[in-house]
Order: C-alpha cells, then sequence, then structure tokens
C-alpha cells in the first residue's frame, strides 16, 4: 500500500510498504476513503518531537472496514466508518469511560510511532468495537473528518473551559482547533467569544462564526469589555509559551484556562504564585474522542453546529509533499487539507 512518511524535519514523501494486517480477533483493517493532515502533525514536520524514521503520519481519517477479527461486534466488512485518533484498549476501567486517553494500558495516538499511520490506502486498527463508529450517511465527509479529532478537541476544549451561561470566553489561534472551539463556544452557550490570531483572513472566519475577532496585541479589550475583571474562560488552540501566559493574565480570578493546543518538548515557566492568588483553574486536555461524538454528531446532523469552511484544500496522497508545506505555511487561505488515496 501506498503511505505518507516523513524522513526528516520537512522531508515528507510516499513510499510504498507492505499492507497491514489484522491486529488481533478485536481488530480491523480498515480502507481509507480520505485522511486529514492535523495541526500536530507539523511538530514532527516542523521538528519540535525526535523522529524514529522513516515514520508513516496521520491520526484523522475516514474509510471503510474491509476485514475484522472474530471478536468485533459493532462494525463489519463493507462499513463506512469514523476512526478515532486516539486509540485505548477499549476493555479497561479508564476506557469504559470513552476516553481513551484514560486507558490504565495508555493511549495511543495514530501516525506517532506505535500505531500505523491514517494518511495512507490501509490502516490497522486495533480494539475496533472502541475506535471505530459507523458513520451516519448524511454526514459529510469533511464533518466526519473533524470528528475523528478537531471537532472533538474544539468541543472537549469548551466543555473544560467551564464556560458560564452568557460568559465571556477568549480563545488563542484560529487554525482548524481554535475555529472548532469558537464555533462550540458559542453553541455551548458563551456570551461573546473573543478570537485571537494574527493572520487576518483566520480572524475573518471566526467573526464568520459569530465571533469578536481581534490581534494578539489588541487582547486588551477583553479587560475593557469585561469592566476590567477578564474572561471567564479561556482557550489555548495554540499552546506555546506565549499563548499560555496570555490565557493566564486574560482570564479573570476564579476563571478556567483550557489548554488544547500542543505545547513543544521544553517546560513552560508557569506563574504558579498568580495562579494561585487568582484561583485560576487550569485544564489541558487531549480530546476524549469518543466520549465526544455522542453529542457531537447529533448535532452535526440536524445543523444546530456548523463547520463548514474549514477544510479549504483536497489534495491526492501523492500530493502530500505539497499539502504539509501549504498547511505549515499558515496563510489565511490553507486552514486545513484532505488526503485522498
Amino acid at each position: 500500500m501506498r503511505t505518507v512518511l516523513i524522513g526528516a524535519p520537512g522531508n515528507v514523501y510516499v513510499d510504498t510498504v507492505p499492507d497491514p494486517v489484522l491486529p488481533g480477533p478485536d481488530g480491523a483493517v480498515v480502507q481509507i476513503a480520505t485522511a486529514a493532515i492535523c495541526g500536530s502533525d507539523l511538530h514532527f514536520y516542523e521538528g519540535d518531537y525526535p523522529l524514529a524514521t522513516p515514520l508513516a503520519l496521520g491520526h484523522e481519517a475516514i474509510g471503510t472496514v474491509v476485514e475484522v477479527g472474530p471478536e468485533v461486534r459493532t462494525v463489519k466488512a463493507g462499513d463506512p466508518v469514523l476512526i478515532s485518533s486516539v486509540a485505548g484498549c477499549g476493555h479497561c476501567v479508564g476506557c469504559d469511560t470513552k476516553d481513551p486517553i484514560t486507558c490504565v494500558s495508555g493511549p495511543q495516538i495514530f501516525g506517532s510511532g506505535v500505531l500505523g499511520g491514517a494518511q495512507a490506502e490501509l490502516l490497522a486498527v486495533p480494539s475496533a468495537d472502541f475506535q471505530l463508529h459507523r458513520l451516519p450517511s448524511d454526514l459529510s465527509t469533511e464533518a466526519a473528518l473533524l470528528l475523528t479529532d478537531n471537532l472533538a478537541t474544539g468541543w472537549a476544549a469548551a466543555q473544560r473551559a467551564d464556560i458560564p451561561a452568557g460568559g465571556t470566553v477568549v480563545v488563542f489561534g484560529l487554525g482548524a482547533v481554535g475555529l472548532c472551539a469558537v464555533r462550540c463556544a458559542i453553541a455551548q452557550g458563551a456570551g461573546q467569544v473573543f478570537a485571537v490570531d494574527p493572520v487576518e483572513g483566520r480572524r475573518e472566519m471566526a467573526a464568520r462564526s459569530g465571533a469578536t475577532a481581534i490581534t494578539p496585541e489588541e487582547i486588551g479589550v477583553v479587560h475593557e469589555a469585561t469592566g476590567g475583571r477578564g474572561a471567564a474562560s479561556v482557550i489555548d488552540a495554540v499552546g506555546n509559551d506565549t499563548t499560555m501566559n496570555a490565557a493566564l493574565t486574560t482570564v479573570r480570578a476564579g476563571g478556567t484556562v483550557s489548554v488544547v493546543g500542543v505545547h513543544d518538548l521544553n517546560p513552560f515557566p508557569f506563574p504558579a504564585t498568580l495562579s494561585l492568588i487568582r484561583s485560576i483553574t487550569l485544564r489541558m486536555t487531549t480530546a476524549p474522542v469518543q466520549q465526544t461524538w455522542p453529542a457531537l454528531i447529533p448535532l452535526l446532523r440536524s445543523g444546530r453546529l456548523d463547520v463548514d469552511g474549514i477544510f479549504t484544500h483536497a489534495m491526492s496522497l501523492d500530493d502530500a509533499p505539497k499539502a504539509y508545506a501549504a498547511v505549515a505555511a499558515r496563510t489565511a487561505d490553507c486552514i486545513k487539507v484532505t488526503l485522498t488515496p
């Protein structure tokens, strides 16, 4: 099969590797229909994380089941499915909560060196009853792909931000996750959402979703709009030192900062004393993907949650090098890219 590999920072290519085999009696093999590039894939592309090369990339995909083990009960060959980007064993007390992050054996992410990469023609999926969900026929390809990671992450970010009814929310970073977080915060009852990003086109997209778009230099308007208190809830969808510090100073005393942006491997200089005095709640979250599906799928199917416009480009799998370069440029006109084998 063909798969996207990375051999060194910036060196993405497509090569042929052996087809995956069934990963145990509770596993499945899925033929990938469409995959996507996630912002966190860029940490390998840009050299933030060490590479055991060649590494098969990708953790966002939908497809069709082609083979299942004898213990699989919820899907069968021929079923179109969502694939959770984060995998758990599916059998422990942690996975019983539908949150693979709490798996007793430890969560695993496709395309990070342990499980295969989803930017490929085929993908081996362990614990298929836990990782896979039959794809409703009335969901668009784009909505389905977002359910595998980015929308689930944005939804969890808003949930864990403790948004009060009508409260003020700030979202730092307007990539795919940040744009999803803006829409999820509004869906969860925020009164005003400030969307912060240096790229004008991304701010315009957030504004069309109902947010008040501002540059990082304009963040002081949040305190002006809240009578000097600051925002009740802040979501950091970037996760670097600059945005995390900004989040902790923008949130009001007693408020909550919800971080879903992926930090680098360097320690963050956390302002512990100030956060203690101000009674700040800090939450850092990898999305409980499977746990979000019962809420998100009905919202998408009913039209109450809109994800149009987040995908901006569609390319073939063979165009992966070009696609990665486009996403890494972080321009206004390229937010998220699909890759089709």
